[in-house]
């Protein structure tokens, strides 16, 4: 059986996807937004209202939360603006976003933990799962990135040859 229908070129197929992201991706870029504008607000609020002076890994503590929930917000504005399909681009980003987090935070909580002396293991062991998890999200996320990438060059014949330079 043979398909008679023309084939469409990669930059005919990436056209029809559209110019605007899916609902699903809005949601998801939206709720990103909203939630770390929301996270920098609160963590600001509790930072500024607190009585008396704080210690300084506290306030490292405070500011590494702001930063994390402002580099959210920002994630979510860049994808609304974006506005463009991102061949997974924006998982590569996202998880990259949460490895930085859980790396710095969690270094904070472990400095903390141990500056007390008490479950230091605990800390060390939770720090240990988050850090891990993220460093797979991230390791899944070029790998899916580089599997889109390819399947773009083979649908507009831009696959080069094996041993062929590049």
């Amino acid at each position: 059986m043979t398909n008679e229908e023309p084939r469409a070129s990669a930059p005919e197929v990436i056209a029809g996807l559209g110019g605007t992201l899916s609902k699903g991706a809005r949601v998801r870029a939206v709720a990103a937004l909203v939630v770390g504008v929301a996270g920098a607000v609160f963590v600001g609020a509790l930072w500024w209202t607190e009585p008396g002076p704080l210690p300084v890994l506290t306030q490292l503590a405070f500011g590494l939360l702001m930063l994390v929930c402002l580099a959210w917000a920002a994630y979510g504005t860049w994808l609304l603006r974006s506005r463009i399909p991102l061949f997974a681009t924006d998982r590569v980003v996202a998880a990259w976003i949460g490895l930085t987090a859980s790396v710095l935070v969690g270094g904070l909580l472990i400095g903390t933990v141990a500056q007390r002396g008490t479950g230091t293991w605990g800390a060390v062991a939770a720090v240990a799962v988050l850090v891990v998890v993220s460093t797979v999200l991230v390791v899944r996320a070029h790998a899916r990135r580089a599997a889109l990438l390819r399947r773009e060059q083979a649908l507009s014949g831009d696959d080069p040859s094996p041993g062929a330079p590049r």
